[in-house]
């Protein structure tokens, strides 16, 4: 261990939300949570090293105990020697030795002592040629894991999530997003991650800082450091030191005049410069965003991703929890209305039950396919959309349409929730509009015929850009290939905008080029009724379409749809976006 482990270390990763967060840190890692790290008193090192002999002997008396049942309901002695291995490691007094030097010597509290000797000595064993001893790894892993636990060092690392933090973890999954705390968490660092990688969206939508793409990084940094976060440059520094932090509470507060300013526009109409009206929305992953939203000056909801309650807590899924959540987030933005997407799990999102393993996700088993092979399912989630919209003013649109055969089954079964509440007497509503999301290339093409099935569409950028352009949006690999101005894409925009507006349907964008004022101008051009965005971004939009003026625009998105290559295409609507809201960008 260097002495010199409190000292300012900096990482570079990918910044994918902007901000700057300060807090401690919490590391979660892949096989148990890292104790907390700290130093203790002179006067408490017997008493740790005590804790550590109690803890020891603790953990032989369960092992000896599973043993004796083992033993007794097997009827054989095979299986002892998988205990005997762990025995030894309890014995083994090298490594017992090195964790009293660091509680005597270094003054780390015991847990951590143990925690990082263990650690090394793990790392020591995979390094061996020979596969059997680096299987034994994880048996070090398990007593490992048994001898923190009798330490209550499991307890004091979940305490760390209990107070503010920046949440580091390998990759953030789906699962892991529906199930933490994010009123807790200021920030997020990931060793995994792209630009519209899970969370990246996630982080933008709730107006997190973020930074991914830091191999190692779990590794490296401590729970309970103190870890500064920079969205804007990518920039993670753990410790930092005084001028450090001068100096960024000098940047925090530059960037603090650019918010005033875009306070001034919450409550103004998204409106251009020469008179074109649109509608700015918000998407939501969580109930309580919905207020947070209306805050921001959105214009209702246009995109509520309801597969979170797949994800978190099988009581959500029921119809009655699902109908009051509905009710309750209209509730918060009457009277502008709420756009829900019915689930849309599969691809990079399946709930923890969901035990199917696809070679190819996002291509397989995903979005409206899964709806219309579980119909009981997705009838449940389709009644409680119809009772909140007896009282309030619901939507629905269907995720990952690619026929029209699709979409009609999806109507069919809308149209039996109703008959059956109608039947039993329920109250019900119809819902205000029912729409479709345009996510895949197919779907653009024959937006024509779509567009005489619903009331509108909303475009899923994210999707789109992936499924044209066949490059994977969560693989670092190919990131720089991922182009959402490619003019492939940019023609498929038009495809569908003409398409919804020769039908007299409005035509929006939920995706993540929605948020991206350096292609507001293009999407502004190509004819979009409406926007909807993470609710943080929506001042930042709004005051981007209040500068624009549209006649501008459309020359913007004639220019690219005659553009050969994507970079053109940025070139043209980044040049306007720049040269007229230069200070939010």
């Amino acid at each position: 261990m260097d002495d010199n482990s409190n000292d300012e270390k900096r990482f570079e990763g990918v910044g994918v939300s902007q901000g700057i967060a300060i807090a401690s840190a919490y590391v979660r890692g892949d096989v148990f949570v890292e104790p907390d790290k700290y130093l203790i008193d002179l006067s408490e090192k017997d008493n740790e090293v005590k804790r550590l002999e109690l803890a020891i002997n603790e953990t032989k008396g369960q092992i000896n105990h599973l043993k004796e049942q083992v033993r007794i309901a097997s009827g054989s002695k095979k299986e002892e020697g998988i205990f005997d291995a762990h025995l030894l490691v309890l014995e083994d007094r090298v490594v017992i030795d090195e964790v009293i030097d660091l509680i005597v010597q270094k003054r780390f509290n015991v847990e951590y002592a143990f925690y990082e000797a263990m650690g090394q000595y793990i790392v020591a064993i995979k390094k061996i040629n020979d596969q059997y001893l680096r299987e034994r790894a994880i048996d070090i892993e398990d007593v490992m894991k048994r001898v923190l636990s009798n330490l209550c060092s499991a307890e004091k690392a979940e305490q760390s999530a209990t107070h503010d933090h920046v949440l580091a973890i390998k990759e953030l999954t789906p699962s892991d997003t529906a199930q933490i705390d994010h009123s807790l968490v200021k920030a997020f660092v990931t060793e995994i991650g792209s630009y519209t990688s899970h969370a990246s969206i996630i982080a933008r939508s709730l107006g997190l800082p973020a930074v991914v793409g830091i191999r190692g990084f779990c590794a490296q940094v401590h729970t309970g450091d103190m870890v500064l976060v920079d969205g804007y440059n990518g920039l993670i520094i753990v410790n930092p030191n005084d001028e450090t932090l001068s100096g960024y509470q000098l940047i925090k507060e530059e960037k603090n005049k650019v918010l005033q300013k875009l306070d001034k526009t919450r409550d103004k109409e998204a409106v251009t410069n020469d008179g074109r009206s649109l509608t700015l929305s918000a998407n939501i992953e969580f109930s309580y965003e919905a207020s947070l939203a209306k805050q921001n000056g959105a214009q209702g909801i246009g995109l509520f991703r309801t597969e979170f309650f797949y994800l978190n807590s099988k009581e959500l899924q029921d119809e009655e929890s699902q109908m009051q959540i509905y009710s309750q987030v209209a509730s918060n933005v009457s009277p502008d209305s709420v756009i829900i997407r019915t689930v849309d799990i599969g691809g990079d999102k399946f709930s923890a039950s969901e035990n199917d393993t696809e070679l190819n996700p996002f291509l397989g088993w995903r979005g409206i396919r899964v709806s219309l092979d579980r119909p009981e399912m997705f009838k449940a989630q389709l009644r409680a959309i119809l009772r909140a919209a007896h009282s309030s003013n619901v939507g629905v649109m269907f995720p990952m349409i690619s026929t029209v055969d699709e979409l009609q089954r999806a109507k069919f079964f809308l149209e039996e929730a109703e008959n059956e509440l109608k039947s039993e007497g329920v109250l019900y509503g119809k819902p205000a509009e029912v729409g479709a999301m345009i996510e895949v290339p197919s779907a653009a093409l024959v937006s024509a015929q779509l567009a005489k099935e619903v009331d509108f569409f909303s475009v899923g950028t994210n999707d789109l850009v992936q499924y044209t352009l066949a490059v994977d949006r969560i693989n670092e690999r190919v990131a720089d290939l991922y182009e959402p101005a490619n003019p492939a894409v940019v023609r498929l925009l038009r495809e569908t905008v003409s398409s919804g507006h020769d039908e007299g349907i409005w035509v929006g964008v939920c995706g993540e080029m929605a948020s991206d004022l350096l292609l507001t101008p293009l999407l502004l051009g190509l004819g979009f009724d409406e926007l909807s965005v993470g609710a943080p971004r929506v001042p930042a939009v709004k005051y981007a379409l209040r500068k624009l003026n549209y006649e501008d625009c459309k020359e913007v998105a004639k220019a690219s749809l005659l553009a050969k290559d994507g970079k053109s295409v940025l070139n043209i609507s980044s040049e306007l976006a720049k040269s007229t809201y230069p200070e939010i960008l």
